[in-house]
């Protein structure tokens, strides 16, 4: 049976290193209509913005998108998609939900897409997201640089390379010899998933690490990770707007 998927994209002002980014302009748009624009380019489904804040809501709505007023004291992103979803698909027909970033203006939409494949392979994937090859040496050992453990496979450069998700770290792993996984903070959650998700208490590894996704691996569910090209520019100092700014000034 086909997947039917919403975007869900979680936004509010208070940032600490970049005051009220979701408004920040680029290319004569505010960050999160760029946002919105990227998830519609990826043609899986509807796009609602998440919002934390009342001039969320108007700037994208501003722009003919849809957004909807949620709870500011919302902990997470995970918790403020769950209370849209309940505003704009009260009647259950999407099955998936999958939460973009309010902070990523140059996403590519074919990684959207991407997390759509380990869901479509089978019913026992809780999760899915997205993970690229780390390239850049001083991102090994950079604890900002999230890695997933996967068993990723050779094969065709034609197939999307899709593997079991075992851990998220902050650390430089696994050892040996062999490539590092830079995760993308983009999920498809299965309906169910996500409403048992935001039911249960922060774990201790994810405590620990402060990586939410931990939460889930650590309840038994399945993650699974699909790889994709290039890890998407996120937007959180002024030197990344101005770097967003130069690649979409040249679309």
């Amino acid at each position: 049976m086909p997947l039917s998927p919403i975007v869900l994209i979680p936004a509010r002002l208070a940032s600490t290193r970049l005051p009220n980014k979701p408004l920040a302009e680029i290319a004569g748009k505010p960050m999160i209509v760029q946002c919105v624009e990227r998830a519609l380019e990826a043609d899986i489904g509807p796009v609602a913005v998440a919002a934390g804040d009342a001039e969320i809501v108007t700037a994208v709505r501003d722009f003919g998108h849809t957004a909807v007023a949620t709870d500011p004291a919302h902990p997470s992103g995970s918790d403020r998609i769950h209370e849209a979803l309940g505003l704009v698909d009260a009647d259950g027909r999407h099955d998936v939900i999958v939460n973009v970033q309010g902070d990523l203006p140059t996403l590519d939409p074919r990684s959207v897409r991407a997390a759509l494949a380990p869901l479509e392979r089978g019913p026992d994937v809780d999760i899915a997201t997205i993970a690229a090859v780390i390239t850049r040496l001083e991102e090994r050992e950079n604890p900002n640089v999230v890695k997933v453990l996967a068993g990723f496979s050779g094969g065709s450069t034609d197939d999307l390379h899709i593997a079991r998700a075992l851990a998220f770290t902050r650390a430089t792993a696994p050892w040996g010899d062999g490539p590092l996984y830079h995760h993308i903070g983009l999920y498809a959650y299965r309906r169910a998933a996500l409403n048992r998700f935001v039911t249960m208490a922060p774990g201790i590894l994810e405590r620990r690490e402060r990586l939410e996704q931990l939460r889930a691996l650590e309840a038994g569910m399945r993650i699974d990770v699909a790889l994709v090209d290039d890890v998407p520019l996120g937007v959180d100092t002024a030197e990344d707007l101005e770097r967003a700014r130069e690649i979409l000034a040249k679309k």
